[in-house]
């Protein structure tokens, strides 16, 4: 992120992020912005129930601050369900990728009175929940959009005082229970950008402005603005790029206070017998429940390894035991050239890592020889580490898989492999050693979370880096213009999950693979045969010529340059460049051989 992405996310009021978007804006007519091709750029629409200016200005600069060049629709003042249900609106014209929708906030009221039945204010949510939600659904059928949508911001007036936590039918109580609904009922192509938990950090007095509203239609107090499009924003990069896979972490006064060399095991601080060490013990327990999201540890220490290992093996108050760590360097090396080697050993880019130190001069040397890793410095004070962490949002998980709950085993079991390799002679008799078998399926709903990680976490292997949103994957299942299939691998050592993607589009008389991706965790192990023998199978099923794929190269995954002349495809002349295309005759192809047992093929 550059200069203006990191003054975009320190902006603290509308005043500085309006100036800071007209500064963009200048830059842009002098040339020194970068300025996208409108087919390149993300179509993102704004409506609501609200005045959207200059909530809409302040989002398209966050992505535009973020690295994501974008069109944007703006709708007209509370006119969103029009816009939506119309059959010819400039909405649907538009075709946005991603709708941010701020639905009006005054509508979110019980038709009960404070005084009825639980039951009938239920039904009254149930029924706004509904009509919201088959909104996003009608926009979503109509032009394949995904939805940002905001959910309410809770009253901060003490009317009906005590009695608003004793009766469904309060305000607050209402909203409460309308946005817990939203958010529970939601589909994969709406996510819930929320106010409600924006409002409680800022204080719900704080948020809204009476007289804003009155006078122009503001849907929150100018600041407030500024943060909800900027969460709104946030979560439109999500839905394009995944979290952060790696915490890499310093251990002196980072996972217990004081330094392991001077202090003894006997004298660091950590556990519950001290503030500070009790702090330090809270951060450890933070990190753990990272780990058992998915997120993989490290650790980079200026140290002795054996001196390093101790407390992990011998301090009763750990909660960080050694088998935890994926990746232990400590040692006297400067600590980028660790970080490039963790990076390697776990077969990764440096821009997966996060790093945290309590050392600002480590941090520096870290952001100005490795700025592809975000270094987070927690500083002296152990009781703001996990909330520091926290707010850095570099782990919030889009959704979490049964992959994601197993992933440091997934590495474990590739150790392991590693170190049967070294034993073999050559790479057939290792291959054939492995034991593998793999299940070939197309798409599946139960699947989805997973294929949309994959999609958008991929970087090396990965010969189009399209990305897609949920939603989007959601609508491929059983699409019979879109073959798609996943493979699953597993081996005498362990399950590699779902490990390799693949999505077709018939025209032409071919099979035209719009997607092809997989975990660089399974490279040279024949999965890429396999994928491309069952590509061609389909196009035989669906009696077609040929089978044509594109490369389009990025800055990571180089690797794959080759893999279609490798599989025996053909350079179609005059296609290098920015967009080399290939092709295949499926009557000439003969399959591709490799080690892998097919399991199953539904």
């Amino acid at each position: 992120m550059g200069e203006m992405g990191q003054r975009t996310l320190a902006a603290t009021s509308c005043a500085e992020l309006l100036r800071l978007s007209m500064l963009r804006k200048k830059a842009v007519k002098a040339g020194l912005w970068p300025h996208a091709p409108e087919t390149a750029r993300l179509r993102v629409a704004v409506i609501g129930g609200c005045t959207l200016f200059p909530f809409s200005d302040i989002l398209e600069h966050h992505l535009e601050a973020f690295g994501m060049a974008c069109q944007l629709w703006v709708g007209s003042y509370d006119n969103y369900a029009a816009e939506i249900l119309g059959e010819s609106t400039g909405l649907r014209d538009f075709k946005p990728e991603v709708t941010v929708f701020l639905p009006a906030s005054r509508r979110c009221v019980s038709t009960g009175s404070l005084a009825d039945p639980v039951e009938i204010h239920r039904s009254s949510a149930e029924t706004h929940v509904k009509e919201l939600l088959g909104l996003c659904r009608a926009l979503n059928e109509a032009t394949g959009s995904e939805v940002v949508l905001t959910n309410y911001l809770l009253p901060g007036r003490m009317d009906p005082g005590p009695f608003r936590a004793r009766s469904l039918g309060s305000p607050w109580a209402f909203r409460k229970w309308v946005n817990l609904e939203l958010g529970l009922r939601a589909p994969a192509y709406v996510q819930i950008c929320d106010v409600e938990h924006l409002g409680c950090r800022v204080g719900n007095l704080n948020a809204f402005d009476d007289r804003a509203w009155f006078e122009t239609k503001q849907p929150f107090a100018p600041d407030m603005t500024g943060l909800v499009a900027r969460e709104a924003a946030l979560q439109i990069r999500s839905l394009k790029r995944g979290p952060k896979k790696v915490l890499v972490m310093d251990l002196d006064n980072t996972l217990w206070g004081g330094v392991l060399a001077d202090d003894g095991l006997e004298g660091i601080e950590l556990g519950d017998t001290s503030p500070r060490g009790e702090a330090y013990k809270a951060f450890q327990k933070h990190v753990k429940a990272l780990m058992e999201r998915g997120v993989l540890l490290a650790v980079c220490s200026k140290n002795e390894s054996t001196l390093a290992v101790e407390p992990f093996e011998r301090h009763p108050d750990m909660v960080l035991k050694r088998a935890d760590i994926i990746a232990f360097k400590a040692n006297w090396k400067p600590k980028p050239e660790n970080l490039v080697e963790i990076a390697k050993e776990l077969n990764l880019g440096l821009d997966s890592l996060v790093f945290v130190d309590d050392n600002p001069a480590e941090i520096d040397i870290v952001r100005k020889f490795l700025p592809e890793v975000e270094a987070v410095l927690l500083g002296d004070d152990p009781s703001a580490f996990v909330g520091i962490l926290e707010d850095s949002r570099f782990f919030e998980p889009h959704n979490l898989t049964r992959e994601d709950a197993t992933r440091v085993d997934q590495y474990r079991q590739e150790q392991a492999r590693q170190q049967f390799c070294a034993g073999e002679k050559d790479i057939r008799s290792y291959l054939c050693s492995l034991e593998m078998h793999a299940s070939i399926e197309p798409f599946q709903a139960v699947d989805v979370p997973r294929l949309a990680q994959l999609i958008n976490k991929t970087n090396q292997f990965n010969l189009t880096n399209r990305r897609r949103a949920e939603g989007e994957v959601a609508a491929l299942v059983g699409d019979p213009r879109h073959p798609a299939f996943s493979v699953r691998l597993w081996d005498r050592f362990g399950d590699y999950g779902l490990i390799q993607i693949l999505i077709g589009e018939v025209k032409d008389n071919a099979l035209h693979i719009d997607t092809w991706l997989m975990s660089c965790r399974v490279l040279k192990r024949g999965v890429e045969a396999l994928a491309i023998n069952e590509c061609v199978r389909l196009a035989r099923q669906l009696n077609l010529g040929q089978v044509i794929g594109r490369y389009i190269p990025t800055s990571k995954n180089m690797m794959v340059s080759s893999i279609f002349l490798d599989m025996g495809f053909r350079l179609v002349p005059g296609t290098q460049g920015e967009v080399a295309e290939y092709e295949l005759e499926v009557s000439d192809y003969h399959d591709q051989k490799h080690e892998i047992s097919i399991k199953s093929r539904s």
